[in-house]
């Protein structure tokens, strides 16, 4: 058994690693706001972490500003890494994006941040890039309308379902391997707005669905299939149409 700390132990991808921590049987320690830490200040984490030997990072900024994200990530990396060395542990294990460190805008880049100071840090760490999640079509449509309309980025994605990262990442804690692990990935292709259409008629929400290529280099990105993976891939097994399934039979995935 192995005491592992979860950053972000509640959000949409740490409550999967938590129950996947504990039904494999090791001691979890959940790092989050909710469970009274809060990942922007060092004071006290150190002795959170005591007797922890693993420290599996899926904490998450909701914003799409670059500088918001490129500031928690920056800070949230810095203080756990502090810590983890204060308190002794050994493997910092790390969730971020496939395309990430080649997309330094947005969201993106704050995982590339993050990737960065990971890599720098010295320690046993581990980084697994995934692509994005089914649920991320429930978060958009989560975040209401414009003038009645669903706005959704254009973009080619092949989301992937949260709790098969989640095993992926107790996987790599119970391992010895380090550094940079195989990208992991859904098992097909969709179109973000597509999806975010199929999820609001499943769950009986009336609002069109208006499809906008963002500006720039990342919007380029992510209409071109930038965020796609790369051939050969390793590839989770649950479609985004059996995920949504769950979404509608009163079940949480």
């Amino acid at each position: 058994m192995t005491k592992i700390a979860v950053a972000g132990g509640t959000g949409v991808t740490g409550r999967h690693v938590v129950a996947a921590a504990r039904a494999a049987g090791h001691e979890t320690v959940v790092l989050s706001r909710s469970a009274g830490v809060d990942l922007l200040t060092p004071d006290g984490l150190a002795g959170r972490l005591a007797g922890v030997e693993t420290v599996i990072d899926v904490s998450s900024i909701a914003s799409l500003s670059t500088r918001a994200s490129v500031r928690f990530f920056g800070i949230v990396t810095d203080n756990l890494i502090q810590a983890e060395r204060a308190a002794g542990v050994s493997h910092h294990v790390a969730l971020s994006i496939i395309g990430a460190a080649k997309t330094p805008s947005g969201h993106y880049a704050g995982k590339a941040i993050q990737e960065q100071k990971i890599m720098d840090s010295g320690g046993g760490w581990s980084i697994l890039r995934t692509t994005q999640f089914h649920e991320f079509a429930r978060q958009i449509a989560e975040r209401g309308a414009v003038a009645g309309l669903q706005i959704v980025p254009a973009m080619r994605c092949q989301p992937i379902a949260a709790a098969e990262v989640a095993a992926e990442l107790i996987r790599i804690a119970e391992s010895q391997t380090r550094g940079i692990q195989p990208d992991l990935a859904g098992p097909q292709e969709e179109d973000l707005p597509e999806l975010v259409r199929r999820y609001l008629k499943a769950t009986g929400t009336r609002k069109p669905v208006v499809s906008v290529a963002p500006p720039g280099a990342l919007g380029r990105t992510m209409r071109d299939g930038g965020l796609l993976p790369a051939p050969g891939t390793h590839l989770g097994t649950q479609t985004f149409t059996q995920w949504l399934a769950t979404q509608t039979t009163g079940s949480l995935a």
